[in-house]
């Protein structure tokens, strides 16, 4: 298995190193596009696709009865902060997509805006004289804190669907209070008008545990059941086994309540309490971070998510609850 702590490495099947494969079926079906590494300090994503990439390698060779539909399109996200083990290096590339601006001099106002229409390059090449009818985006991430793992997507129902089939909590509310996301630009149908698009994020848990990379593996190969590119007897139970314990007595749907938002340009000294982890209850009023102005307390009871342990990010924590509405999509 790939170390975290690799260097980045270059494409074997290209001569760029964004695209990890891109895998051709044998029968029509959807294009996925899945993500490692939009962040740089989350390679867990980059590991898992890298993994599978291997197995689809080998399962032909161990399953003559192994069939394909569709494309599966794997790509790094930011290079130049996977190099450099960072989340950015001049801005967050998870916050700038609703700014899409295609380059057409090589001129770039950021690293991470040349990183951007990398990735939309490579997706448009995948598309060239492409049979595909439907685009299906998965987003891999991890994070600093330890604990559960989760996806997000969005609040209507076919989007819903597609991130129960991933098997871990759904976080519903998340698009409204991430501006700027990758998932929001698929969603929106802003790449492509003609072709309908379903998106969904998965975190696969903490940056450095090798467990993510397993997460992450699992996750999408669950995708590429649910969409139909793979059936269910050739997907092994191991996967589902590996989801299904990774978030015990933790609710399947929650809605998010509250996010901490850091101040522009600066945390303000923002610290969180150490040792919280992903999903952890906590209690209205119990003090969960300080900053420049003193202790900062728990609005509301819930349970804490993505609590930040890093030095870049904008936000410093999320508050969910258990979903009381309907949870059937």
């Amino acid at each position: 298995m790939p170390s975290l702590t690799d260097p980045l490495p270059h494409d074997p099947l290209g001569e760029s190193p964004r695209v990890i494969g891109h895998y051709v079926g044998e029968e029509n079906g959807p294009l996925v596009v899945a993500i490692g590494g939009i962040h740089g300090n989350e390679p867990a994503g980059v590991a898992a696709l890298e993994q599978l990439f291997e197995l689809l390698r080998e399962e032909p060779l161990i399953n003559p009865g192994f069939t394909f539909r569709g494309e599966l399109l794997a790509l790094r996200g930011n290079l130049e902060a996977l190099r450099s083990g960072r989340r950015y290096i001049d801005t967050d590339l998870n916050r700038i997509w609703r700014h899409v601006v295609r380059g057409v001099d090589d001129s770039y106002p950021t690293v991470e805006a040349r990183e951007l229409d990398g990735m939309l390059a490579a997706i448009d090449n995948a598309l060239v004289d492409s049979p595909v009818a439907e685009i299906v985006l998965l987003d891999l991430h991890t994070t600093t804190a330890t604990g559960g793992v989760f996806s997000i997507t969005g609040d209507d129902a076919p989007s819903l669907s597609l991130a129960a089939e991933l098997g871990v909590p759904v976080i519903k509310g998340m698009l409204s209070g991430l501006q700027g996301t990758t998932l929001s630009y698929f969603r929106s149908g802003q790449y492509d008008l003609e072709r309908p698009c379903r998106a969904v994020t998965f975190e696969a848990g903490g940056h450095t545990d090798p467990v993510s990379v397993d997460r992450a593996l699992a996750a999408t190969v669950n995708l590429l059941r649910s969409v139909g590119c793979v059936r269910d007897e050739d997907v092994s139970t191991h996967h589902e086994e590996t989801l299904r314990t990774s978030n015990p007595g933790v609710p399947p749907v929650l809605e998010l309540v509250y996010v901490h938002r850091l101040p522009a340009g600066g945390r303000h000294g923002f610290v969180m309490r150490p040792g919280y982890l992903n999903f952890q209850k906590i209690n209205a009023g119990e003090i969960l971070a300080e900053d420049a102005d003193g202790p900062i307390a728990a609005p509301c009871a819930g349970y804490l998510l993505m609590p930040l342990y890093q030095n870049q990010g904008d936000e410093g924590f999320f508050i969910v609850q258990r979903y009381e509405g309907s949870a059937s999509y």
